[in-house]
């Protein structure tokens, strides 16, 4: 999986199409991540002698092929490379070459 946590990515597909945001939590075994912003659900929580009832908002899993890197340089979604520097494996991103971590 070429999205890792804190990144920043676009949507490509579905609903929030456009929308940027960052990813809160990668889940491979899924192929899916959260990213803040998008697909936001609606959960009702029921009373409880401690806390009132209320409605959260939170942040559903998206299919990770729906999202693209996004690329500050560019301004646009890129495709992630890899690439060997100094003995390390490194992304890079196709669009500007950049080394991105």
């Amino acid at each position: 999986m070429q999205i890792k946590k804190n990144d920043t990515v676009v949507v490509i597909a579905g609903k929030d199409k456009g929308k940027t945001g960052t990813v809160l939590r990668v889940l491979p075994k899924k192929n899916k991540v959260v990213v803040e912003g998008v697909n936001v659900q609606t959960k009702h929580a029921r009373a409880t002698r401690t806390s009132n009832s209320e409605i959260k908002h939170i942040e559903g899993p998206i299919d990770a092929s729906n999202v693209m890197f996004y690329d500050k340089e560019a301004k646009a979604g890129t495709r992630v490379g890899y690439k060997e520097e100094n003995g390390k494996k490194v992304r890079y991103s196709k669009k500007t070459g950049n080394v991105i971590d």
